[in-house]
């Protein structure tokens, strides 16, 4: 994958306006292509034009190419990151960890699932997950230092594995439905809970 940078944030070239409609034409092509069984292999910019009813040049106008129009199609996907309010570290990190794995978009649910075995297959897959998902494991981390800091937490804790226990739970709860006995609503509360009194200061 040679180049994952989205155009979103590149200086755009003075000339024509970019159409705000025709982005959104081909984002919603991209997703629904993946949501209805295409693989990121097989997922063509010529698939994807034609879905979104533009030609290939207007893709290769807003994207250096299929990795960065993935990139932020998957992005759109995930949603906005939440942001932790700063006031307590417990309710920051039910903020995030209820967030793990949850999607306003009805379509991650068939498309989240599929990219896992092409991540594990693929290095380029991998670094485009992890493009997406490192934002996300940064504002946890800010938080679990912040509770060090703070003396909230102990200073011993191996923060890696810390956020490793907090997300996991809500992954394959979330992704496979382990335990359908489970309650989504309260579950964020009692991981945290969990995970705090054994990484709690004394």
């Amino acid at each position: 994958m040679s180049d994952m940078t989205s155009t979103a944030d590149a200086p755009r070239s003075p000339g024509r306006p970019r159409s705000v409609r025709a982005d959104e034409a081909i984002i919603e092509a991209t997703l629904d292509l993946l949501a209805e069984g295409s693989t990121i292999e097989a997922l063509s910019i010529e698939a994807i034009a034609a879905r979104a009813g533009v030609g290939k040049a207007t893709i290769y106008r807003r994207w250096a190419g299929k990795e960065a129009l993935l990139l932020d199609a998957l992005r759109r996907l995930k949603g906005v990151l939440a942001q932790p309010e700063g006031h307590s570290v417990r309710d920051d990190l039910i903020l995030l960890v209820g967030a793990i794995g949850r999607n306003v978009d009805p379509r991650a649910s068939k498309i989240m699932p599929c990219l896992v075995p092409e991540v594990n297959r693929s290095p380029d897959h991998f670094r485009l997950y992890q493009s997406i998902i490192a934002p996300r494991r940064q504002l946890m981390r800010e938080v679990l230092r912040r509770g060090i800091d703070e003396g909230v937490i102990r200073a011993d804790i191996d923060v890696e594995v810390t956020m490793a226990l907090l997300t996991g739970p809500m992954l394959i709860q979330r992704v496979l439905q382990w335990n359908p006995e489970l309650d989504e609503q309260t579950l964020p509360a009692q991981v945290v809970d969990t995970v705090l009194a054994g990484i709690q200061a004394r």
